[in-house]
């Protein structure tokens, strides 16, 4: 079939690139800085109550919280597959990138609604919000074999999470300006700065996704498109699981993948709720800890993006993993803000080289010769997501029966050894 898009393209590859500096203030300030902090904070009450009524349902507030994430990559996981396979067959990957990307941020922007009183209707809003978030990323994520050379996708994906944290963090460091002297902006102190910064990342993700939306390609493969496309979407999908079956290194892979992932995103996700909940921090210190995680994380994406040009994929990937075991040990004994920062800087280190490498390692192992890329990348994001859920809720799980997210983090480094010993078996020919 031919393409119409020239592989490694600046103003392409720089135009994908952007879509990370567009979602990533998603990322940052709803799932991990400002978000869970403000939910913490509204949820609890005067007397320090720390459960909130859902539905009917006494549960600790996060408890609640875990919970819902994991319901929300649960949908992702259950939706995804077949609108890639959808996307695929009719060459609209940008269509449902936009549609996702779109719906994530006015969920972003519905929170500024959300002021404590209303649980249910704040936890809809974040389910949601994770929904468009997660799901713009597996047609996101599948264009990055259609428009780079293989040579280039460790550089490039890299590049990507590097300008997601650049971005992120500007927009974070503006939040918290207004968050903490809201009378520079001429705002009254209270929830309503928190909630202007969730507006803020609507208008941030829909504005930069329309610039990374206008440079990448419309249909590259120039696929025509007849009726029926759900029982042709759904055909689609079952030729590119049925070519997975025949590839045992992506299979140990993903599986491996599937593991680790469930623990790294567990961290990211209520890395900021342990340090309030177990250490009492301030909000001022979670969110230096995140820029943190945040800027140390570029030099780690570019860091071990250079490792694996020199020992391979799989040996920078297993070195990262074996770090990760270390920090969960660390964090069942971490008692001071000092050494939470430190704490922090080390995930920092791992976190951008693990997401950006995970992501280059699974292009690599795709067949050369194929062109449903979001099918395969539906593969990968489904495992994303369903990892998600298995880490979220266990580490939910934990801190119930315990009383403890000290536990919850311990817990946590058996999904990374589980996923270390899967992996370093895992062989990357391209």
């Amino acid at each position: 079939m031919q393409k119409t898009v020239h592989l490694n393209d600046k103003r392409v590859t720089t135009g994908w690139c952007m879509y990370d500096w567009a979602n990533s203030v998603y990322s940052l300030t709803i799932t991990t800085a400002v978000f869970p902090i403000y939910y913490e904070a509204v949820t609890t009450s005067e007397s320090g109550n720390k459960t909130v009524e859902f539905f009917g349902l006494t549960l600790p507030n996060t408890v609640l919280y875990s919970y819902a994430l994991s319901a929300s990559f649960l949908i992702t996981a259950l939706l995804i597959p077949l609108l890639s396979g959808i996307a695929d067959y009719s060459g609209k990957k940008k269509l449902f990138l936009r549609a996702f990307a779109y719906f994530g941020a006015l969920s972003c922007g519905g929170m500024y609604f959300f002021i404590g009183d209303n649980v249910e209707f704040g936890i809809l809003m974040a389910v949601l919000a994770s929904i468009g978030y997660s799901g713009s990323l597996v047609f996101y994520d599948a264009f990055l074999p259609e428009i780079a050379t293989v040579d280039q996708y460790d550089k490039l994906s890299a590049k990507g999470y590097s300008l997601g944290y650049i971005g992120s963090v500007i927009l974070l460091i503006l939040n918290l300006l207004m968050i903490e002297k809201p009378e520079w902006f001429g705002i009254p102190e209270g929830s309503l700065p928190a909630r202007i910064a969730f507006v803020t990342v609507a208008a941030w993700w829909i504005g930069f996704s329309n610039f990374a939306l206008r440079r990448l390609p419309t249909n590259p493969y120039n696929k025509k498109t007849e009726g029926r496309w759900i029982y042709n979407g759904y055909r689609e999908l079952k030729e590119v699981y049925r070519q997975i079956r025949q590839l045992p290194d992506m299979q140990r892979f993903v599986v491996g993948f599937f593991f680790y992932n469930a623990g790294v995103q567990a961290v990211m996700y209520l890395a900021s709720l342990f340090g309030a909940k177990e250490l009492e921090m301030a909000t001022g210190e979670l969110i230096l800890t995140v820029l943190i995680i945040q800027l140390v994380a570029i030099g780690g994406a570019y860091g071990f993006a250079f490792l694996s040009k020199k020992r391979g994929n799989i040996y920078s990937i297993a070195t990262m993993i074996i770090i990760w075991v270390v920090v969960c040990l660390l964090a069942f004994f971490v008692s001071t803000s000092v050494e939470f920062y430190g704490l922090a800087f080390l995930v920092g280190l791992i976190m951008g080289g693990i997401q950006s490498l995970s992501r280059a390692t699974f292009s690599k192992l795709i067949p050369a010769d194929t062109t449903d890329h979001a099918s395969f990348f539906s593969f990968y994001d489904v495992t994303f997501n369903v990892s998600i859920v298995f880490g979220t809720l266990a580490y939910g799980i934990i801190e119930h029966l315990t009383g403890s997210m000290r536990y919850s983090a311990l817990g946590l480094s058996v999904f990374f050894i589980l996923g270390f010993l899967l992996v370093r078996r895992t062989r990357v020919s391209r």
